[in-house]
């Protein structure tokens, strides 16, 4: 027999909604998307199960607006749940993202079974925006036109128990004639130094080893505040933080790339040997064009004083093949640039219209087939370089931390795989001793890949972490969750500000 308190317990008893976030483009968006997974994991929501492909109570895609089939990409992701969504009462899907601040009504209008658009500055009010769309049952679109809230200060769901992004600024200041981020989001706009640094603290007090520094253009930190070396800095401050084993950032802009930075970076234990910093191009009229503000001289220029300051740092690049007028002559400039830069990495890309770019309707565009053919070429001196550097990591002891997921065919091998301080991935046969990802080896490089290399050897030597013990102690944590039950029903709203700190897209 049940009896009266039974019973009522049985009514507030619910399964939890499910979510899933999908997520598209640079950096700043995989950190707006943990931001999104916190804030509906606060308002009650879990994460569906890996796989469900779409079979979530909420959908959410952030999307990017940087390739020219971005659009399409998404109506057809829209279309394919449309008859899910059809068959499923109380679904709902949102769009977010750098395409919902450019596209705005026109997602609705061509998608009306999207029940929530937002934009870039206002990820915080996705959980309201849902249950607002519930209730009166009609899509809600809200686009604010200037930032509500650093992402950094929302809740998280972090991928990675041991790694963290760390916004510093977002916006962008600069005019890149390819480029339509900074009208997405907007000025760059500068977090307070006390802020930054406290957050900083709180992930390493939760066993985060390693932060990224993040922003859509890094390293002009402090334009804001009028302080040109905020910087330079800002790094040496996170050198003083007990427990903070690896910092870097991404992504910093020639224009900025100063001295003092480099100075810092030297001087700077914790500060890792790696700098990621955009080329784009090694023609000067190209990129005159493209509206950089600096040309191949200044750019090899930088490189040179960050080798002579850090011999070992493993310098990769961003480099655009294509862009409208391009000569062969001036793609010999770029093939001429990637030969003296010696990049360790270069992520390279066909020039793609960006509607609403000043680019998209320049005059002389080049036709796919020599673009592809000049990418080709580009990608081939590359990867000989890539493989030629690797060669020179043979033979050397190196730390590594050790990552989670990052090597496909781990199992395979009966391997593990870590990433060096300058952030090459290695592959390393699996000591006898139990590691955990966070955790760092001690082991000698035997042999050199283009993208990866090998320690086929014993592992030297194996350090126990605190970040260690945060993975073991999250993935403890998720195992021993009920498949179960939720009671009572979810928070929605805006969630309660953090206290007051006491103390990308990188598509440029």
């Amino acid at each position: 027999m049940t009896s009266s308190s039974d019973r009522s317990l049985a009514v507030d008893v619910q399964e939890p909604k499910t979510y899933e976030v999908r997520t598209y483009g640079c950096q700043m968006n995989v950190h707006d998307s943990e931001r999104l997974s916190g804030l509906l994991e606060e308002a009650g929501y879990v994460r569906a199960p890996e796989g469900s492909d779409g079979d979530a109570d909420v959908v959410v895609f952030n999307t990017c607006a940087v390739r020219e089939n971005a659009d399409n990409r998404l109506y057809g992701n829209l279309g394919r749940l449309a008859p899910r969504k059809a068959e499923r009462p109380g679904m709902q899907i949102a769009v977010g993202g750098c395409l919902a601040q450019k596209d705005r009504d026109t997602i609705v209008r061509k998608a009306p079974w999207v029940d929530v658009v937002f934009g870039t500055h206002n990820i915080g009010k996705l959980p309201v925006l849902l249950e607002r769309a519930r209730v009166q049952e009609e899509a809600q679109v809200e686009i604010a036109e200037s930032l509500e809230a650093f992402p950094s200060t929302l809740p998280t769901r972090r991928e990675s128990a041991y790694a963290a992004w760390v916004s510093i600024s977002v916006g962008c200041n600069n005019t890149c004639t390819f480029c339509i981020v900074p009208a997405l989001r907007g000025k760059e706009k500068d977090r307070r130094t006390g802020d930054i640094l406290a957050e900083i603290e709180a992930l390493v007090a939760e066993g985060v080893s390693e932060i990224t520094l993040l922003g859509q253009n890094v390293n002009a930190y402090g334009s804001d505040i009028g302080d040109r070396e905020a910087f330079g800095k800002l790094l040496r401050a996170c050198g003083t933080i007990e427990g903070l084993e690896r910092v870097r950032f991404t992504s910093p802009h020639p224009r900025d790339f100063t001295d003092d930075v480099i100075a810092a970076m030297a001087e700077t234990p914790n500060v890792m040997p790696q700098l990621h910093m955009p080329m784009q191009s090694g023609s000067d009229t190209v990129l005159k064009a493209m509206r950089r503000s600096y040309r191949q001289e200044r750019y090899l220029g930088i490189i040179e004083k960050v080798r002579a300051a850090i011999p070992h740092a493993a310098i990769t690049t961003d480099i655009i093949v294509g862009f409208p007028g391009e000569t062969e002559e001036d793609f010999e400039q770029t093939l001429h640039a990637v030969r003296e830069a010696r990049f360790a990495q270069a992520f390279t890309f066909q020039y793609s219209k960006r509607p609403g770019t000043p680019a998209a309707t320049m005059e002389n565009q080049i036709p796919k087939e020599v673009v592809q053919a000049r990418y080709e070429r580009l990608v081939a001196l590359q990867e000989e370089i890539s493989w030629a550097e690797n060669k020179k990591q043979v033979g050397r002891t190196l730390d590594l931390m050790v990552a989670e997921g990052e090597g496909r065919k781990d199992g395979a091998t009966h391997r593990l795989s870590g990433r060096a301080p300058d952030n090459r991935l290695v592959h390393f046969t699996k000591p006898d001793q139990e590691v955990r990802p966070g955790d760092v080896v001690t082991v000698e490089i035997t042999y050199a890949a283009p993208h990866h290399l090998l320690a086929e050897g014993p592992t030297l030597a194996v350090r126990r972490t605190r970040a260690g013990d945060a993975w073991e102690k999250r993935n403890t944590a998720e195992a021993a969750k009920p498949a179960g039950v939720l009671l009572g029903l979810p928070k929605i709203g805006v969630p309660a500000p953090l206290p007051a700190a006491t103390g990308g897209c990188a598509a440029h």
